[in-house]
């Protein structure tokens, strides 16, 4: 299924029906007179997040959601239908703004959670609702109220324990494949990873929790190089971030440069993710050139960025029990 994280919608809610002009007026029926029905409420597009929903997909290619209108008010009081509402299924984790003045609007961050995107209008009352004293036999009703119209722009930021970020091919996808249950694409050239891919850790009986894998990041992500921007957005939620380091990589050899300059891209986007609970990770410690230099690098790091430092390898499994471990710790604070 193809991963679709953005999306422009159009919602229009149904018009209310409009109210009626009658009079009953029956044969040995001696109290006769306005009998006019109100017309129906308009349907509203309703929006309703959805667990097991991974994507905006199938809203992208729905452009125009629109709710029923509300039937017209007859005679003998009868009342209009009531117009058919239109939900909407999004994947958890949707967050709405206004298309046109950018404002959020709504964060829908939890399951079956439910938003009305666009309200019907209110149907209009018929001819009996005017009866009063001084206007017995009233002719006017009101017309049917018009449902609300909107453009909507949706934003899908994934829902994840744990993010995990670095340099493209720092073996992220490797990671994820080893301590979940997440199948990402795995292969030797940069980006391979090219949408977010969410796994589940099994920790104990009955406890888990989500890591996702971001992609790549490299300098001037936050300004759209590379994946750019469009995938910073997933990391916000996230409350722990696993910031991989691949001591090999010929193009950034230094691994406190390498680790700084993911951690500028993150100040770039967003403050608040500099302070975000973070444990490093040296991966590749099966190939003898990382695994020779992970003592010295582990120790840099540590005394450079303040935060734990871990040495792993997925393909062996070095290191993963004690990483999955930690990572547990951070979350549930024991």
């Amino acid at each position: 299924m193809k991963f679709i994280d953005e999306t422009v919608v159009e919602v229009t809610a149904g018009n209310g029906g409009n109210g009626c002009v009658s009079f009953r007026r029956e044969k040995f029926v001696p109290r006769g007179g306005p009998d006019g029905g109100d017309g129906g409420h308009g349907g509203s597009v309703i929006l309703h997040a959805v667990e097991g929903l991974a994507t905006l997909l199938d809203v992208r290619y729905h452009h125009h959601y629109k709710a029923g209108r509300g039937g017209h008010g007859k005679g003998k009081q009868m009342h209009g239908a009531a117009g058919e509402n239109r939900v909407v299924r999004v994947p958890v984790g949707t967050v709405v703004y206004d298309a046109k003045s950018g404002g959020k609007l709504i964060d829908l961050d939890a399951a079956d959670m439910e938003w009305v995107a666009a309200k019907g209008g209110r149907g209009g009352r018929g001819n009996m609702r005017f009866v009063s004293a001084t206007a017995q036999t009233p002719r006017r009703a009101e017309g049917g109220g018009t449902g609300e119209h909107k453009m909507l722009r949706l934003e899908l930021k994934l829902l994840a324990d744990v993010g995990l970020i670095g340099l493209p091919n720092s073996g992220k996808s490797t990671l994820i494949s080893a301590i979940s249950n997440a199948r990402p694409k795995i292969a030797d050239y940069p980006f391979t990873t090219r949408e977010p891919v969410l796994g589940m850790v099994r920790v104990g009986v009955g406890e888990s929790f989500v890591v996702a894998d971001i992609p790549g990041l490299i300098e001037g992500a936050s300004r759209g190089a590379g994946m750019g921007i469009r995938f910073l957005r997933h990391i916000e939620r996230t409350r722990l971030l696993l910031h991989l380091v691949d001591l090999t990589d010929p193009t950034h050899p230094d691994a406190v440069s390498a680790y700084k300059g993911i951690r500028h891209e993150l100040e770039s986007y967003s403050q608040e993710l500099l302070g975000r609970p973070e444990i490093i990770v040296l991966t590749k410690m099966d190939i003898p050139e990382a695994s020779k230099g992970s003592d010295e690098a582990a120790g840099e790091l540590a005394r450079v960025a303040g935060r734990q430092v871990l040495a792993v390898s997925a393909p062996t499994r070095q290191g993963l029990e004690e990483l999955v471990s930690q990572v547990w710790k951070a979350l549930t604070g024991s």
